[in-house]
Protein backbone atom coordinates (compact mmCIF):
# COMPACT_ATOMS: atom_id res chain seq x y z
CA UNK A 1 0.00 0.00 0.00
CA UNK A 2 3.01 2.31 0.75
CA UNK A 3 3.64 2.21 -2.88
CA UNK A 4 0.63 2.89 -4.17
CA UNK A 5 1.27 6.96 -4.38
CA UNK A 6 4.62 6.30 -5.98
CA UNK A 7 2.70 5.14 -8.95
CA UNK A 8 0.45 7.78 -9.13
CA UNK A 9 3.43 10.04 -9.32
CA UNK A 10 5.53 8.16 -12.45
CA UNK A 11 2.16 7.67 -13.82
CA UNK A 12 1.79 11.90 -13.82
CA UNK A 13 5.32 12.32 -15.28
CA UNK A 14 5.10 9.92 -17.93
CA UNK A 15 1.90 11.82 -19.26
CA UNK A 16 3.72 15.09 -19.14
CA UNK A 17 6.11 14.01 -20.66
CA UNK A 18 3.94 12.32 -23.15
CA UNK A 19 1.99 15.52 -23.74
CA UNK A 20 5.62 17.57 -24.09
CA UNK A 21 5.96 16.71 -27.98
CA UNK A 22 2.32 17.80 -28.51
CA UNK A 23 2.77 21.51 -28.09
CA UNK A 24 5.60 21.62 -30.80
CA UNK A 25 3.43 19.63 -33.49
CA UNK A 26 0.89 22.19 -32.82
CA UNK A 27 2.82 24.92 -33.24
CA UNK A 28 4.12 23.83 -36.26
CA UNK A 29 0.91 22.90 -37.65
CA UNK A 30 0.04 26.94 -36.92
CA UNK A 31 3.24 28.11 -38.80
CA UNK A 32 1.70 25.86 -42.10
CA UNK A 33 -1.48 27.39 -41.97
CA UNK A 34 0.52 30.94 -42.25
CA UNK A 35 1.60 31.06 -45.50
CA UNK A 36 -1.66 30.20 -46.95
CA UNK A 37 -3.21 32.78 -44.86
CA UNK A 38 -0.68 35.01 -46.50
CA UNK A 39 -1.39 34.03 -50.38
CA UNK A 40 -4.84 34.12 -49.43
CA UNK A 41 -4.47 38.23 -48.24
CA UNK A 42 -1.91 38.05 -51.52
CA UNK A 43 -5.13 37.12 -53.34
CA UNK A 44 -7.79 39.51 -51.99
CA UNK A 45 -6.65 43.23 -53.37
CA UNK A 46 -6.95 41.16 -57.39
CA UNK A 47 -10.33 40.18 -56.10
CA UNK A 48 -10.95 43.63 -54.78
CA UNK A 49 -10.94 45.15 -58.27
CA UNK A 50 -13.76 47.09 -59.48
CA UNK A 51 -14.35 47.18 -63.22
CA UNK A 52 -13.68 50.34 -64.41
CA UNK A 53 -16.34 52.06 -65.65
CA UNK A 54 -17.70 51.41 -69.09
CA UNK A 55 -18.33 55.72 -70.90
CA UNK A 56 -21.60 56.24 -71.82
CA UNK A 57 -22.41 55.36 -75.86
CA UNK A 58 -23.17 58.68 -76.68
CA UNK A 59 -19.52 60.20 -76.24
CA UNK A 60 -17.34 60.00 -79.29
CA UNK A 61 -13.53 60.76 -78.76
CA UNK A 62 -12.49 62.80 -81.57
CA UNK A 63 -10.78 60.99 -84.40
CA UNK A 64 -8.52 63.92 -85.59
CA UNK A 65 -7.00 66.97 -83.96
CA UNK A 66 -8.70 69.25 -86.15
CA UNK A 67 -11.83 68.08 -84.97
CA UNK A 68 -10.64 68.24 -81.43
CA UNK A 69 -10.15 71.99 -81.71
CA UNK A 70 -13.07 74.31 -81.58
CA UNK A 71 -14.31 75.71 -84.68
CA UNK A 72 -12.27 79.35 -85.45
CA UNK A 73 -14.93 82.11 -86.45
CA UNK A 74 -14.53 83.86 -89.97
CA UNK A 75 -12.85 86.81 -89.66
CA UNK A 76 -13.39 89.98 -92.18
CA UNK A 77 -10.74 91.53 -93.70
CA UNK A 78 -10.87 95.43 -94.04
CA UNK A 79 -9.00 96.58 -96.77
CA UNK A 80 -8.11 100.33 -97.18
CA UNK A 81 -9.63 101.43 -100.76
CA UNK A 82 -8.53 104.62 -102.04
CA UNK A 83 -10.94 107.60 -102.31
CA UNK A 84 -11.09 108.07 -105.94
CA UNK A 85 -10.95 104.61 -106.81
CA UNK A 86 -13.89 104.21 -104.39
CA UNK A 87 -15.70 107.29 -106.09
CA UNK A 88 -15.52 105.40 -109.48
CA UNK A 89 -16.92 101.91 -108.25
CA UNK A 90 -20.21 104.22 -106.57
CA UNK A 91 -20.79 106.94 -108.58
CA UNK A 92 -18.68 107.04 -112.02
CA UNK A 93 -19.84 103.69 -113.24
CA UNK A 94 -23.32 104.43 -113.08
CA UNK A 95 -23.23 107.23 -114.92
CA UNK A 96 -21.27 106.15 -117.94
CA UNK A 97 -23.35 103.30 -117.88
CA UNK A 98 -26.33 105.53 -117.96
CA UNK A 99 -24.52 108.00 -120.64
CA UNK A 100 -23.17 105.82 -123.52
CA UNK A 101 -25.75 102.76 -122.60
CA UNK A 102 -23.30 99.83 -121.87
CA UNK A 103 -25.13 96.63 -121.71
CA UNK A 104 -22.10 94.96 -119.20
CA UNK A 105 -20.17 97.10 -116.18
CA UNK A 106 -16.98 95.48 -117.79
CA UNK A 107 -17.60 97.48 -121.37
CA UNK A 108 -17.25 100.89 -118.48
CA UNK A 109 -13.83 102.83 -119.43
CA UNK A 110 -11.33 102.82 -116.14
CA UNK A 111 -8.11 104.21 -115.72
CA UNK A 112 -5.78 101.73 -116.65
CA UNK A 113 -2.05 103.02 -115.89
CA UNK A 114 -0.17 106.65 -115.58
CA UNK A 115 2.93 106.82 -116.97
CA UNK A 116 5.99 110.24 -115.56
CA UNK A 117 8.46 110.46 -118.23
CA UNK A 118 11.27 112.87 -118.10
CA UNK A 119 13.75 113.41 -120.47
CA UNK A 120 17.57 114.15 -120.12
CA UNK A 121 19.37 114.95 -122.96
CA UNK A 122 21.65 116.84 -120.30
CA UNK A 123 22.48 113.58 -119.75
CA UNK A 124 25.32 113.30 -122.38
CA UNK A 125 27.00 116.30 -120.53
CA UNK A 126 26.05 115.78 -116.83
CA UNK A 127 26.74 112.44 -115.19
CA UNK A 128 24.40 113.92 -112.28
CA UNK A 129 21.56 114.48 -114.28
CA UNK A 130 20.12 110.68 -113.91
CA UNK A 131 20.50 110.71 -110.43
CA UNK A 132 18.72 113.90 -109.61
CA UNK A 133 15.94 113.07 -112.09
CA UNK A 134 15.16 109.50 -110.70
CA UNK A 135 15.66 110.95 -107.08
CA UNK A 136 13.02 113.45 -107.81
CA UNK A 137 10.52 110.89 -109.34
CA UNK A 138 10.77 108.61 -106.81
CA UNK A 139 9.75 111.50 -104.37
CA UNK A 140 6.87 112.33 -106.26
CA UNK A 141 5.70 108.73 -106.89
CA UNK A 142 6.71 106.60 -103.91
CA UNK A 143 8.60 103.95 -106.89
CA UNK A 144 11.62 103.65 -107.85
CA UNK A 145 12.18 104.81 -111.79
CA UNK A 146 13.17 103.01 -114.78
CA UNK A 147 16.13 104.46 -116.97
CA UNK A 148 15.71 104.68 -120.25
CA UNK A 149 18.73 103.93 -122.95
CA UNK A 150 19.10 104.67 -126.16
CA UNK A 151 18.82 101.92 -128.83
CA UNK A 152 20.63 103.32 -132.06
CA UNK A 153 23.42 105.65 -132.04
CA UNK A 154 22.75 109.07 -133.74
CA UNK A 155 26.52 110.85 -134.73
CA UNK A 156 24.45 113.80 -134.96
CA UNK A 157 23.57 114.30 -131.87
CA UNK A 158 26.46 112.27 -130.50
CA UNK A 159 24.41 109.90 -129.14
CA UNK A 160 26.03 106.10 -128.50
CA UNK A 161 23.46 102.97 -128.18
CA UNK A 162 23.20 101.86 -124.71
CA UNK A 163 23.39 105.90 -122.77
CA UNK A 164 20.65 106.90 -120.78
CA UNK A 165 18.40 109.47 -122.17
CA UNK A 166 15.42 109.28 -119.91
CA UNK A 167 13.78 107.70 -116.85
CA UNK A 168 10.11 106.64 -116.07
CA UNK A 169 7.70 105.57 -113.81
CA UNK A 170 5.01 103.23 -114.41
CA UNK A 171 1.75 103.43 -111.90
CA UNK A 172 -0.83 100.92 -111.48
CA UNK A 173 -3.19 100.03 -108.76
CA UNK A 174 -3.37 101.50 -105.18
CA UNK A 175 -0.34 103.96 -106.06
CA UNK A 176 -2.23 105.02 -109.78
CA UNK A 177 -5.33 105.99 -107.87
CA UNK A 178 -3.44 107.97 -105.08
CA UNK A 179 -1.30 109.82 -107.01
CA UNK A 180 -4.54 110.50 -109.27
CA UNK A 181 -6.27 112.03 -106.01
CA UNK A 182 -3.02 114.14 -105.17
CA UNK A 183 -2.13 115.71 -108.78
CA UNK A 184 -5.97 117.15 -109.44
CA UNK A 185 -6.53 117.88 -105.48
CA UNK A 186 -3.21 119.29 -104.84
CA UNK A 187 -0.15 119.80 -107.77
CA UNK A 188 -2.66 121.45 -110.44
CA UNK A 189 -3.98 123.61 -107.81
CA UNK A 190 -0.54 125.19 -107.06
CA UNK A 191 0.37 125.79 -110.69
CA UNK A 192 0.59 129.43 -111.41
CA UNK A 193 -2.39 131.41 -112.78
CA UNK A 194 -4.54 128.22 -113.63
CA UNK A 195 -7.08 127.55 -115.54
CA UNK A 196 -7.77 124.66 -116.69
CA UNK A 197 -5.91 121.89 -118.59
CA UNK A 198 -6.51 121.45 -122.37
CA UNK A 199 -9.54 119.33 -123.36
CA UNK A 200 -8.25 118.77 -126.63
CA UNK A 201 -5.29 116.47 -125.75
CA UNK A 202 -6.37 112.68 -126.26
CA UNK A 203 -4.73 110.52 -128.62
CA UNK A 204 -7.84 108.99 -130.63
CA UNK A 205 -8.22 105.71 -128.25
CA UNK A 206 -9.16 107.73 -125.13
CA UNK A 207 -5.70 108.51 -123.35
CA UNK A 208 -4.84 111.51 -122.08
CA UNK A 209 -1.15 113.27 -122.33
CA UNK A 210 -0.24 116.48 -120.18
CA UNK A 211 3.18 118.11 -119.87
CA UNK A 212 4.93 119.88 -116.71
CA UNK A 213 7.25 122.34 -117.18
CA UNK A 214 9.28 121.56 -113.64
CA UNK A 215 8.74 119.40 -110.57
CA UNK A 216 9.03 121.75 -108.18
CA UNK A 217 4.90 122.14 -108.72
CA UNK A 218 4.79 118.36 -106.98
CA UNK A 219 4.38 119.36 -103.06
CA UNK A 220 6.89 116.58 -102.58
CA UNK A 221 9.83 118.44 -103.98
CA UNK A 222 11.87 121.04 -101.96
CA UNK A 223 12.91 124.09 -104.20
CA UNK A 224 15.57 124.62 -102.36
CA UNK A 225 17.39 120.95 -102.96
CA UNK A 226 16.75 120.65 -106.35
CA UNK A 227 19.64 121.54 -109.10
CA UNK A 228 17.72 122.55 -111.78
CA UNK A 229 14.25 123.09 -113.70
CA UNK A 230 13.71 119.77 -115.31
CA UNK A 231 10.31 118.80 -117.27
CA UNK A 232 7.94 115.99 -117.17
CA UNK A 233 5.69 114.46 -119.25
CA UNK A 234 2.59 112.58 -118.20
CA UNK A 235 -0.06 109.91 -120.03
CA UNK A 236 -2.85 108.73 -118.66
CA UNK A 237 -4.02 105.48 -120.41
CA UNK A 238 -7.42 104.73 -120.07
CA UNK A 239 -9.50 101.41 -121.90
CA UNK A 240 -11.85 104.11 -123.44
CA UNK A 241 -12.77 103.14 -126.74
CA UNK A 242 -13.08 107.03 -128.08
CA UNK A 243 -11.68 110.46 -126.72
CA UNK A 244 -14.96 111.03 -125.61
CA UNK A 245 -15.61 108.55 -123.46
CA UNK A 246 -11.83 109.04 -122.12
CA UNK A 247 -12.73 112.81 -121.66
CA UNK A 248 -15.81 112.06 -119.62
CA UNK A 249 -14.01 109.55 -118.11
CA UNK A 250 -11.56 112.18 -116.60
CA UNK A 251 -14.15 114.48 -115.75
CA UNK A 252 -15.98 112.71 -113.24
CA UNK A 253 -12.67 111.21 -111.75
CA UNK A 254 -12.04 115.36 -111.20
CA UNK A 255 -9.80 116.40 -113.68
CA UNK A 256 -10.10 120.05 -114.06
CA UNK A 257 -10.68 120.41 -117.90
CA UNK A 258 -10.72 124.04 -119.13
CA UNK A 259 -14.11 125.43 -120.24
CA UNK A 260 -14.60 125.37 -124.39
CA UNK A 261 -14.79 129.31 -124.63
CA UNK A 262 -11.71 129.78 -121.78
CA UNK A 263 -8.28 129.77 -123.06
CA UNK A 264 -5.80 127.34 -121.43
CA UNK A 265 -3.04 128.40 -119.76
CA UNK A 266 0.39 126.46 -119.67
CA UNK A 267 1.34 124.22 -117.07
Amino acid sequence: MANAPDNKNEEQAVEAKASKPAAPKAKAKAAAKKPAAKKAAAKKPAAAKKPAAKKPADSKEPKSEAEAKPKAKATTVVVDVPRVKQLYRDDVVEVLTRDFGYKNIMEVPKLDKIVLNIGLGEALDSNSAVGAATGDLQKITGQKPLENKARVSIANFKLREGSVIGTSVTLRGSRMWQFYDRFVNVTLPRVRDFRGISRTAFDGRGNYSLGMRDQSTFPEIDYNEIDRMRGMQLTFVTTARSDEEGRRLLELLGMPFARVDEPVGAL
